[in-house]
């Protein structure tokens, strides 16, 4: 595989620097699958604690809530680095930053596998977090590389790297934990992100800086992702849309656990795991959907996705007694859920090519929100209304994208 291939012009944009003329590298497939793997191991490392908080809690002698808050920390660390660190990539040389943002991650994931006590496993665990938005400092980068008719399909490939990376970080963790205890993953992941670095230095192409000529100070880089979010009205109904998916996946993502520890399943924490690998099917959507964004169907995927994200919540609901339905269920789900999000990327990353980071910041950053509103709405309404409350409540969020997506056709429309 190469890792480089030949320029090819970029299309300037309105608003879009004097530098965006200058020859582009074209991605080949060598890279392409470089930046997916820095993806995935990127994100991984978030997930590693939520199949060991029991161990965890043992070893170091805390309790049930403080074991949660490293959980919390993890979230709290990647919103906080999608606000913060991600604009950073229209200011800054983006191969730099990348390459800076994985040796961090390597750092902290080092120290936290040394964490001697419950505060500074949640803190090493926050750094962490914070530092592994090195994952949307990539996701950009390759849609800028791209060419315009591939750019939906390699944004999906590095987004399914990202994907894979959480559902196989949770199963890693724990087999890693059978051989050499919970510590393991990490100093383990620790190396690899290191590795990643170097090989990101040494192969991704400097680019020119994003933004304009003008430099922008850090608190204005700040104000500036809001503003993108209050000018284009794309973006803030994308951001929606999304935020309201991926509510709704984290409904069942969270009640399904839940589910399957009671009887008539009655699996252990193992079972549930590989379960939970029925997700990977979600990376096909994600690629058929990107096949057919580059086709100019985005629009046509976007529909099907969201419609088919609330036509998976009956079939929850049947799967309640039922391990097929079930499966069926999660499996549409999945697939709707990834290919709606990379519809809504191809979307916006065409929207202003120059600010593309702060972009994805505004982006992310409401769609993990809405991610964490469907985990802790699902927690609450399983302890009052069990699984059939869940479905109502995840099909109701699902049933919100789709309005969405409507109103925003409605709306073009009848401009």
């Amino acid at each position: 595989m190469a890792f480089s291939a030949q320029p090819h012009h970029g299309t300037r944009h309105p608003g879009a620097p004097t530098n965006a003329l200058k020859p582009l590298p074209v991605l080949g497939r060598g890279l392409v699958a470089l930046m997916a793997v820095a993806a995935g191991l990127s994100a991984a490392g978030n997930y590693f604690a939520q199949p060991l908080l029991d161990v965890i809690e043992a070893e170091l002698h805390i309790g049930v809530t403080a074991a949660g808050l490293i959980v919390t920390a993890a979230q709290g660390g990647y919103a906080l680095g999608l606000i913060l660190l991600v604009p950073l990539g229209d200011v800054m040389e983006r191969r730099r930053l990348a390459v800076g943002l994985f040796g961090l991650t390597a750092i902290f994931l080092l120290l936290t596998s040394a964490a001697p006590s419950g505060p500074l496993l949640t803190a090493g665990t926050a750094l962490t977090a914070l530092t592994s938005v090195g994952a949307q400092i990539v996701v950009p980068f390759a849609a800028t590389l791209a060419a315009p008719a591939e750019r939906g399909r390699i944004v999906g490939v590095v987004m399914s790297g990202v994907l894979l990376g959480g559902l196989v970080g949770r199963l890693a963790s724990g087999a890693l934990s059978e051989l050499g205890g919970w510590r393991t993953a990490y100093w383990m992941n620790a190396l690899l992100m290191a590795g990643m670095a170097v090989l990101l230095h040494r192969n991704l192409p400097r680019l020119p800086r994003a933004g304009s000529t003008t430099p922008l100070r850090y608190g204005g880089l700040l104000r500036s992702t809001l503003s993108l979010l209050r000018e284009e009205p794309v973006l803030r109904m994308r951001s929606a849309v999304a935020a309201f998916s991926m509510a709704s996946y984290s409904v069942q993502l969270t009640a399904l656990t839940f589910l399957l520890a009671l009887p008539p399943f009655g699996w252990n924490a193992a079972a549930i795991g590989f379960f939970g690998l029925l997700g990977v099917i979600g990376v096909v959507g994600m690629n058929v959907a990107a096949r057919l964004g580059d086709r100019g169907r985005v629009q046509m995927v976007s529909g099907v996705s969201a419609a088919l994200l609330t036509l998976s919540w009956p079939l929850l609901l049947a799967g309640e007694s039922s391990p097929l339905w079930l499966a069926v269920g999660v499996i549409s789900l999945n697939v709707a859920q990834q290919a709606g999000l990379n519809s809504s990327q191809y979307v916006i990353y065409a929207l202003r090519p120059e600010a593309r980071n702060r972009i994805n910041s505004g982006f992310m950053t409401l769609f993990f929100l809405g991610g964490a509103a469907g985990a802790a709405l699902a927690s609450v309404v399983w302890s009052r209304a069990g699984w059939t409350g869940v479905c109502v409540l995840g099909g109701s969020l699902a049933a919100g994208s789709l309005v969405l997506w409507v109103w925003e056709r409605v709306r073009v429309r009848t401009r």
